[in-house]
C-alpha cells in the first residue's frame, strides 16, 4: 500500500498526535529512570515536543522525520526555545543509515503501527536494533487491537504482530496496555513497548519432554 503523504498532513494541519506536550508515558519513564540520559534518538519526531523535553532532561538528542514541513517546524521552535541541545533531520528511518549512533535510548510514539506489512515492522526493529548502543533501550507507543471498535484513531496491532517484529533482533523488557491521549470522543488504547538491544540470539522454542 502507498505510504502516508507526512508532509501533507503537517501542511493540512491534520495533526491529532501533535499535542505541543511530552508524551505522559516517555515523561513517566524518564522521571522514574526506567531511562537514564544519553545519547537519545526519536523516529518520527513531528514538530520536536518529546525531543526537546529529553534535551531539558540532560539527553543529546537527535529527531529525524519523513516530512521536511515537520522539521522546519521543529528547527524553528528550537531557535525559539533558545536551547541548542537538539539536532533535527529529514530522515526515512527504514532506509537510512544515520551516521550519529549508536544510541541509548530510541523513543517512537506511534511510527512503528503505521505499517501495515509485517516485514516492514520488522525491518523497523532491525533498523532500531542496529542504531542502538550495548544495553540500549527501545521506548514505542502503538495502536493497540485492545477496547471498543473506533473509526478514527492510530492503527491497531496486535500484542503478537509486536513481539513476532521485534523478538529476533530486540529482547522485550515489557508489554503493557496504556491509554494514547484522547481523539476527539474517543480514548485509544496503546502498547507501551520497552525492549533492549539484543545480546543474546532469541532461542527457538521448545517442546517438553
Amino acid at each position: 500500500m502507498p505510504r502516508p503523504d507526512w508532509n501533507q498532513r503537517y501542511a493540512s494541519g491534520d495533526l491529532p498526535w501533535d499535542t505541543g506536550t511530552p508524551e505522559p508515558i516517555l515523561v513517566e519513564a524518564v522521571q522514574a529512570k526506567t531511562i537514564a540520559p544519553g545519547r537519545a534518538l526519536e523516529v518520527g519526531c513531528g514538530t520536536g515536543t518529546n525531543a526537546r523535553w529529553l534535551a531539558e532532561q540532560g539527553f543529546d538528542v537527535l529527531g529525524v522525520d519523513l516530512s521536511p514541513l515537520a522539521i522546519e517546524r521543529a528547527r524553528v521552535a528550537e531557535l525559539d526555545a533558545g536551547a541548542g541541545a537538539c539536532r533535527f533531520e529529514v530522515v526515512d528511518f527504514l532506509a537510512a543509515e544515520l551516521d550519529a549512533g549508536p544510541f541509548d535510548f530510541v523513543f517512537d510514539r506511534g511510527c512503528f503501527h503505521t505499517f501495515d506489512d509485517d516485514d516492514v515492522r520488522a525491518r523497523f526493529a532491525s533498523q532500531v536494533a542496529r542504531v542502538l548502543a550495548p544495553s540500549g533501550l527501545w521506548l514505542s507507543l502503538i495502536g493497540s487491537t485492545e477496547g471498543a471498535p473506533r473509526d478514527v484513531g492510530p492503527p491497531r496491532r496486535t500484542a503478537r504482530q509486536v513481539i513476532d517484529a521485534i523478538e529476533p533482533v530486540l529482547e522485550l523488557v515489557e508489554i503493557q496496555s496504556v491509554y494514547f491521549h484522547r481523539h476527539g470522543d474517543v480514548l485509544p488504547r496503546a502498547w507501551r513497548c520497552l525492549a533492549r538491544r539484543r545480546e543474546v540470539v532469541a532461542q527457538p522454542s521448545t517442546r517438553r519432554d
